[in-house]
């Protein structure tokens, strides 16, 4: 801690009233440490105050049970132990020893964290993830957290290690996150846990009958339980020269790279399409001083997922930022660095990044044979038509207790949460999976957060003001609330999403 930094609130080894807490929650130190105390029912618990995942403060987040809520992503964690118990946030939180003296509450000492790696009695079971995405880094680091002692081949055809992929539309594109935050876990992490991380490795087929996966090189691994968890590929643009150097998609780490070194010597950026990951990337380029325009075939940007006012506000957002939007309109062709734009008109951009949607790689599974149904058809186990194998994360398609519906979704929360819930049924056990999904995005100063899905809604409902960044909106289908999209509610999000997942019963 610097000198001009001082902890907060009262010294809690010195004791505090019950009468001092705030909604069950009060802020303190011990030492030079700021600490959280948190009241869940009858108990007090002492924790760090800020969330592993991005620094999210829990003094204004939910508690659940014995359990407490990001009010930023969501992520959740043990007020018992501190371990981090839903994604996004992967590391553990320090915790105290509290001591009650009839109303009087005394924190002291500190415990000893939690291992990220709990293995048991080695066992000759072989586990393959194939993916080095967010499922797939989930469930391998869930298994060893859980205790699985087996083997664990973890198969990514990207070169990078396992990385923090919201990123890198966000504070890295923007030059405001250094490539070490990037990885999920340092390489160390992979070698205390016994996880055969092999990069640059294609999987060229899988055989269900011999249940073995053939490499692109020809090499055949034996599995007994396997992750398909492929994740998802940039759409392509499919107009004359969209095959030019300077024209690029996002999705790995050597994406943003080739991003930001084509960036160093433009002077001007066209992004085609207004999609989250477009409009995340035409933000971030801001940051960076770029003209930056922006082509869509839409109305107003992201109309069909947020509505048509939190469209005009996105749309009004980045317009303040300085970028310029030609909407309802789509580039015919690119000459060198000149667009040609369907309405007649030209750009003229050094840099082209494209952010038209995504599919997901579905080719393993339909070799396999798997079930499939626009990605692949799983159970409310995360389990494919195959016994034994398994799908998470961009690519599989579940039962969704909340909208009643089979659904496939697209984010990086739900990816991680699918991946924990896969690794415990590759073990064994039955665990629904449930979660609401979940995603935010991050514009200038604006985060926007939204829980559940509603592929179409009758009516949205709007409390507070949308202008004024302090709003709720509710989008309905039939009187049911599928979905919740909010600005600055940080709070009431998170009870949306509780309200959501005790209504499944």
């Amino acid at each position: 801690m610097t000198e001009d930094q001082k902890p907060s609130g009262p010294d809690l080894t010195k004791g505090v009233g019950l009468s001092d807490f705030k909604d069950g929650k009060l802020l303190g130190h011990v030492g030079e440490e700021d600490v959280l105390l948190v009241e869940a029912g009858s108990e007090i618990f002492a924790i760090e105050p800020s969330c592993s995942h991005y620094h999210g403060p829990l003094a204004e987040g939910l508690v659940v049970g014995d359990t407490i809520r990001c009010p930023w992503h969501h992520a959740c964690f043990s007020l018992r132990s501190g371990e981090a118990t839903r994604p996004p946030a992967l590391n553990a939180l320090a915790v105290w020893d509290v001591t009650r003296d009839h109303d009087r509450i005394i924190v002291q000492r500190k415990r000893a964290g939690p291992s990220t790696v709990h293995r048991g009695t080695p066992t000759p079971d072989k586990f393959i993830i194939v993916g080095g995405g967010a499922a797939g880094f989930a469930a391998a680091e869930t298994l060893r957290r859980e205790g699985f002692a087996g083997g664990i081949t973890m198969l990514s055809n990207d070169g990078a290690m396992p990385v923090d992929r919201p990123n890198l539309s966000k504070d890295y594109l923007a030059g405001n996150a250094p490539e070490d935050w990037l990885p999920l876990r340092g390489e160390e992490y992979y070698q205390d846990a016994a996880i055969d991380l092999r990069l640059n490795t294609e999987v060229s087929a899988i055989d269900p009958k011999t249940r073995s996966v053939t490499l692109g090189n020809g090499d055949k691994l034996p599995f007994d339980r396997l992750l398909l968890a492929t994740g998802a590929e940039p759409v392509k643009l499919q107009i004359p020269g969209a095959d030019q150097p300077h024209v690029h998609t996002l999705r790995s780490v050597a994406d943003s790279r080739a991003i930001i070194k084509a960036a160093s010597s433009a002077t001007r950026v066209l992004v085609i399409g207004a999609s989250f990951i477009g409009l995340e990337v035409a933000a971030s380029l801001r940051a960076r001083k770029f003209e930056v325009h922006v082509v869509a075939p839409e109305e107003r940007p992201m109309q069909k997922v947020l509505g048509p006012d939190m469209g005009d506000f996105v749309r009004g957002l980045h317009e303040e930022n300085g970028v310029i939007f030609h909407l309802k309109d789509t580039v015919e062709k690119l000459d060198g660095t000149s667009a040609t734009l369907k309405s007649g008109g030209l750009i003229d951009a050094d840099l082209v990044v494209v952010g038209i949607g995504v599919k997901p790689r579905l080719a393993l599974a339909e070799q396999a044979g798997l079930a499939a149904d626009r990605g692949v058809s799983v159970s409310e186990y995360l389990e494919t038509s195959v016994a034994g194998i398994f799908a998470a994360g961009d690519i599989a398609r579940w039962p969704d207790p909340h909208s009643r519906q089979t659904i496939r979704v697209e984010h990086w929360v739900v990816a991680e949460r699918q991946g924990q819930t896969a690794a415990r049924n590759m073990m064994g056990k039955r665990e629904r999976f449930d979660a609401v999904p979940f995603f935010w995005s991050q514009h200038y100063d604006v985060p926007i957060n939204y829980v559940g899905h509603a592929e179409s809604f009758d009516d949205i409902a709007i409390e507070g003001s949308i202008k004024d960044r302090d709003c709720l909106l509710k989008y309905r289908k039939d009187g049911r609330v599928l979905a919740v999209a909010s600005i600055y509610r940080d709070l009431d999000n998170l009870k949306a999403e509780l309200d959501m997942e005790r209504s499944r019963a």
